[in-house]
């Protein structure tokens, strides 16, 4: 019966380090950009070149 005692207070304390964690994490920000990520590969195919900033694409269609 002992072990049942700190099975549950293991599991307790390790959900509130969690929690901590969570609650730190969101206070800084780390959840508000969650669009983004599933976007940009959409638009992957733009390459810029270091050298002008300009698009391989806008490039193309100067030519």
């Amino acid at each position: 019966m002992d072990i049942l005692y700190l099975m549950i207070i293991c599991s307790v304390s390790l959900a509130v380090v969690f929690l901590v964690i969570f609650i730190i994490n969101a206070k800084k920000g780390q959840f508000e950009d969650d669009e983004s990520p599933a976007v940009r590969i959409l638009f992957d195919d733009e390459i810029k070149t270091e050298d002008t900033g300009e698009t391989e694409q806008s490039k193309e269609k100067s030519n």
